[in-house]
């Protein structure tokens, strides 16, 4: 190229900025590139400490489980608790039921379903000639109190699921009754509200199960008591037919 030429592209502001393209190419892909590896290597990295915690808790002895319940701070809800609820029964009940998280009155005693839904829940097992601690076991989805009793978040409820999942295997249940649409919902992993759960049978890792309301739920509703008689009437029918397998 000629002066004058060089010259005027400078003038023009034309001048050619000249790079290798092999280089040019390892900039601009090289910082994505290790960011995408960092980026999966993390995602890999919490994936393998989330197994490995599941896999300590699916060994986990009933001793055992209740001191890492006791001592869990997997999320959130540990920072404002009192205590945890781990649940109270027969460890090798036939009936099982969950509701959805720990109230005011069960932070403070470490016993679920305490208070007046407790009682409430109390005479629906009595309708059914039941008792609670008598082939009976409660408990929740999560087992920290949820500030101002709000639902459990998703992740919370995840959280807690490896506890419930290895109280289920141990206590051995062969019926759950799922108390109010929390407990349902993730039990069963559906947004179907609780009109539509209830009234059938369900399965949880192939134990029958079954839907009703949740005490606290019935407290302010007394019209859908009568729907409550009809689940645990079907639950119990349920149940006779299992034993008589």
């Amino acid at each position: 190229m000629s002066r004058r030429r060089k010259e005027t592209l400078h003038e023009l502001g034309l001048t050619p900025i000249w790079h290798r393209r092999a280089d040019s190419a390892l900039e601009k892909s090289a910082p994505s590139t290790l960011a995408s590896d960092q980026s999966v290597s993390k995602v890999n990295a919490a994936k393998a400490v989330i197994n490995d915690r599941e896999a300590q808790i699916s060994r986990m002895d009933w001793a055992q489980l209740k001191a890492t319940v006791a001592g869990c701070i997997a999320c959130r809800l540990c920072e404002s608790r009192t205590q945890t609820v781990f649940g109270v029964g027969g460890e090798q009940a036939n009936w099982l039921f969950i509701g959805e998280g720990p109230g005011a009155r069960e932070d403070k005693t470490g016993e679920p379903f305490v208070g007046q839904a407790g009682k409430l829940l109390d005479n629906m097992l009595r309708s059914i000639q039941l008792r609670r601690g008598e082939g009976v076991y409660i408990t929740n989805i999560v087992k920290c109190r949820p500030p101002n009793n709000r639902a459990p978040e998703p992740d919370e409820a995840e959280q807690c699921r490896p506890y419930l999942e290895r109280q289920i295997v141990l206590i051995k249940p062969k019926l759950i009754v799922a108390l109010g649409k929390v407990a349902a919902q993730n039990l069963l992993h559906s947004n179907e509200n609780i009109g539509n759960l209830r009234g059938m049978l369900h399965s949880y890792a192939d134990i029958p199960l079954i839907v009703t309301y949740h005490p606290a739920y019935l407290l302010r509703s007394l019209s859908d008591k009568a729907k409550a008689w009809e689940d645990l009437c079907f639950a119990k029918a349920t149940m006779q037919s299992l034993l008589a397998q």
